[in-house]
This record gives C-alpha cells, sequence and structure tokens, in this order.
C-alpha cells in the first residue's frame, strides 16, 4: 500500500534535516523505505525539489542531481 504524498514528504524531510550531508534520489528513496513507506523514484525525486524550492536543500550538482543542506 502507498502512503499519502504527504507523509512521505514530511518523512523525507525530517530525515533531511536530521541527517544533513549530500541528498540525490537513492538516498531519499532509502530514507523513505526506512521509514516504512514504498516510495517510487519520480516522487522522491520531486520531493527533493520542492525542498530546495523551499530553500531546506540546495542543488550543488546538476548530473546526478545531488542536493546539500542549506
Amino acid at each position: 500500500m502507498t502512503e499519502p504524498a504527504g507523509s512521505q514528504r514530511a518523512d523525507l524531510e525530517k530525515a533531511v534535516r536530521s541527517y544533513g550531508g549530500l541528498w540525490d534520489t537513492e538516498r531519499g528513496l532509502r530514507a523513505l523505505r526506512d521509514a516504512g513507506h514504498d516510495p517510487r523514484d519520480k516522487h522522491t525525486r520531486q520531493i527533493l525539489r520542492d525542498l530546495a524550492s523551499q530553500g531546506l536543500l540546495m542543488k550543488v550538482e546538476d548530473r546526478p542531481v545531488t542536493y546539500r543542506l542549506a
């Protein structure tokens, strides 16, 4: 069963704030799986983009896309 997008977003934001460092799709997927979700690549990338547009993350590399805590 897939959880609502909001709960995945909240859990990924919590992980980013807790652990800091560099974030890419793979790390986001692992964090969401650890939180009990069944994440999809596309949705995880969107959450990371949203967190970047909020100012929580800053893009540091384009290919592969990598973010770091702002």
